[in-house]
């Protein structure tokens, strides 16, 4: 059977080269298994015929039984026309209309002949019609594979156009089914679906496109979704697995002078219980003899850069150097700054290397990394230049990982013979379901909690017409010598949006804060980077008290001294965004605000993000009403939109089904890692074939 699913779709009676073509192009529908893996996104009660004079203009479809007593074509429009069939029944008539395809639907259209007919209706006058319906002759439609719950596939407007509507799928598919004869592989072990009451492979996907009732559809979905979601975290872990007995890491066995000097002597403030517990998973993950790859993920402002610093200081402690890759140049400047005043007092030679690094400072760099006197270097992409060559590099840290490709971190990888251990930060605090997906096979350490001494930010929503007051309040605050963010979506006014923009706001604000009794900087991602540093050091030393910018300025800017984060538009941000903004204030020991102004019309998406913003500082809670507002694709950013390809399975909706999956993937792999054992037989077979045809980075972007 695993051979005829292998067969190309053309050969599927009904299909020949044309439609197979099309449905390669526009559907990825290549071969038998590849169609019958393609899933309904939804289904539509077919048990109930309506009579002409039931109808009503409604969104749902529905079928009425009765015969076209004529067709002919009508011109409207500019050289337009549409072809109109006259519909009867007992009770009345109607129109049925195509714009498109009218030879063939002409040809293929029976007169006088009792058929169903199946489509949305809408009125015009007094006649009902229905566009582009779909007709099957009565005695088709008694003897068809029909369930009482009719599938409806993904499609597209040229599949729809070229005549490959939802009823030539369905048609497909039943004959799929008969030339299968609907014998299917059992691809999951039998103590599996004995245990957790799974129905077996060939009852779910036949009920998945046939389905006889809504308990049999139920059954076959929650089936598929957990056998999907199994396999990408078996896949995962067993990832995770080999790459802990395969690749070789460093072993940093040695906690030595550097670190005990700073953890002892140097230590700014006391670290956090959730601090300490992730430098001893760090310290244990470098300590073995396999190659550390983990994902640290902490709230804005919990203390990640000292996490680091700390793990920095165990490689040199064992002789290695290390490096920190950001991905902007204003980040990159701020983790030197930092990590340049926590390591003062240590006697070890940092640097940085972005774009605009100077020549003469480059050919030190170089010089200096290769006889390992550099121990620590910072840094943007340069980092990943080919001139930019280690003594011995053993840790590398890449923060906001999302930004930087597969590709570009690999190119740190090969830096070295034996691969550096990798520590990956970021401040996007990714909901639990989400990283099991995306990071499954890294290990995973998180901060969650804040340094003591830091007061949570006060967050509230006002409206435009609160302006004034708003206006007074930064007016106070700046009396008491604190400094203020204000920030906008866009740079330039966009036709379409009516939104206050960044130049319009720059100018309101300097007549309402006027010199020289207040300055004003303005930052934003059109600037050149020299004019960017300058503005951004002029707030940072306290010469300017108003920092006016675009969302430049959401990661990494660090000024204790900024105690207001005013948000315009705020309902054009997402929820993540919103909460990067808010991190950029309460920095310092003073009460920091984060003020939200909207316009009065908001969505109920943006109430909600309003409301979520308003309610908790949790960047985990935050995340996790992003993810079921925004979906997966979104929540990661452009580069990640396809993030998890899934056929069935819904990582937002399924949680429940991924968690379980996760846990029975772990608990059979921590019993039998290779799949040997005669019950995981069919495992091992199906992991083997899955693997090679979807690899994980096909689920993955």
């Amino acid at each position: 059977m695993a051979n005829l699913l292998e067969t190309p779709i053309e050969y599927l009676k009904g299909v020949g080269p044309n439609r197979g073509t099309l449905l390669r192009k526009e559907l990825g529908i290549h071969k038998y298994g590849h169609l019958l893996n393609f899933f309904p996104n939804r289904y539509i009660d077919r048990t109930r015929y309506y009579k002409i004079n039931e109808l009503q203009n409604n969104v749902a479809e529905v079928q009425i039984i009765g015969k076209i007593i004529n067709v002919k074509t009508v011109a409207f429009g500019k050289n337009q026309k549409r072809l109109v069939a006259t519909f009867v029944d007992d009770t009345g008539q109607m129109e049925l209309v195509w714009f498109q395809g009218h030879k063939w639907i002409r040809e293929s259209l029976k007169l006088n002949e009792m058929c169903v007919i199946f489509g949305k209706c809408t009125s015009f006058g007094n006649t009902f019609n229905m566009a582009h319906p779909e007709i099957e002759l009565m005695t088709e439609h008694e003897q068809s594979l029909r369930s009482a719950m009719q599938p409806v596939y993904p499609s597209t407007e040229t599949l729809a156009n070229r005549g490959i509507s939802n009823r030539v799928i369905n048609k497909m598919m039943q004959q799929l089914f008969l030339e299968t004869q609907a014998q299917f592989a059992e691809t999951l072990p039998e103590y599996l679906t004995a245990e957790l009451k799974l129905i077996p492979k060939n009852a779910a996907l036949f009920n998945i496109h046939f389905p006889k009732s809504v308990e049999a559809l139920a059954k076959a979905q929650y089936r598929l979704k957990f056998e999907e979601l199994f396999y990408i975290q078996l896949q995962l872990i067993t990832k995770n697995l080999i790459r802990k007995h395969k690749i070789k890491g460093h072993p940093f066995t040695k906690v030595g002078d550097y670190f005990n000097d700073f953890f002892k002597n140097h230590l700014p403030f006391e670290l956090t219980n959730a601090q300490k517990r992730v430098i001893k998973e760090i310290r244990i993950d470098m300590g073995s003899n396999a190659q550390m790859n983990r994902l640290l993920q902490g709230d804005v402002g919990s203390g990640k850069t000292i996490v680091a610093l700390m793990s920095m200081l165990i490689a040199l402690d064992n002789g290695f150097q290390s490096c920190l890759m950001a991905p902007t140049e204003i980040l990159a400047n701020q983790h030197y700054n930092g990590l340049s005043e926590l390591a003062k007092e240590l006697n070890i030679n940092i640097r940085i290397l972005t774009g605009s690094t100077k020549i003469a400072a480059r050919r030190i760099i170089h010089e200096e990394l290769e006889n390992g006197t550099l121990h620590i270097l910072i840094g943007t992409h340069a980092l990943l230049e080919d001139k930019v060559k280690f003594q011995n590099l053993g840790l590398a840290v890449i923060d906001e990982q999302h930004r930087f490709g597969v590709e570009q971190r690999s190119k740190l990888w090969k830096k070295n013979e034996i691969p550096p251990h990798i520590l990956v930060m970021t401040a996007t605090p990714i909901p639990r379901t989400l990283a099991m997906s995306l990071y499954g096979d890294l290990d995973i350490s998180v901060i969650d909690e804040l340094p003591p001494g830091r007061k949570p930010i006060q967050t509230v929503h006002r409206f435009d017409s609160n302006r004034l007051k708003v206006w007074k309040f930064i007016r106070d605050e700046i009396a008491i010598g604190r400094q203020i963010y204000i920030v906008y979506p866009l740079i330039q006014e966009s036709e379409k949006m009516d939104y206050k923009d960044l130049m319009d706001g720059y100018e309101s604000i300097s007549r309402d804060f006027p010199l020289p009794e207040y300055s004003i900087s303005i930052l934003h991602g059109k600037m050149k980077p020299a004019d960017k540093h300058t503005e951004m050091k002029r707030f940072s030393e306290g010469k300017t008290n108003i920092m006016v910018a675009t969302t430049v300025i959401e990661v990494g800017v660090n000024i204790p001294n900024a105690s207001v984060m005013i948000i315009e538009s705020a309902e054009r941000f997402g929820l993540s965004q919103l909460h990067q903004l808010r991190g950029r204030v309460g920095r310092g020991a003073e009460q920091s605000y984060c003020i939200l102004m909207t316009s009065h019309k908001l969505s109920a998406d943006s109430k909600t993000r309003m409301e979520t913003m308003v309610k908790t500082n949790d960047g985990f809670e935050i995340a996790e009403v992003d993810l079921k507002l925004r979906g997966p694709g979104d929540l990661m950013g452009t580069q990640q939109s396809g993030v998890l390809n899934l056929q069935i399975a819904d990582i937002v909706r399924d949680r429940d089904i991924l968690i379980l999956a996760r846990n029975y993937a772990l608990k059979i792999l921590k019993d039998d890692a290779s799949m040997q054992k005669t019950e995981n037989t069919i495992l091992r077979a199906t992991y083997i074939e899955l693997n090679k045809k979807k690899n994980i980075w096909n689920y993955i972007s």
